[in-house]
């Protein structure tokens, strides 16, 4: 299964974002955050589909549970 978030010093200087699109996975959390829907991000930004939501989603929890584990150790 291909990956649907790459890491690549290339774009956006590494950070997280949406294979084949310079979207960061952090504006779609944020846009998430501030009541965006998925749909509606879906109709502003070209190439961002319902899954690339969920899997942004995805990323930041598993993120976030290991710099909990990280801290706790």
């Amino acid at each position: 299964m291909k990956s649907k978030i790459v890491i690549d010093p290339k774009i956006l200087v590494g950070k997280p974002v949406i294979a084949g699109t310079r979207i960061p996975v952090y504006l779609v959390l944020n846009l998430l955050a501030h009541g965006k829907t998925i749909q509606e991000i879906t109709e502003d930004y070209p190439g961002f589909n319902y899954g690339n939501g969920k899997s942004s989603c995805f990323y930041y929890g598993c993120w976030r549970h290991y710099i909990a584990r990280s801290n706790n150790s």
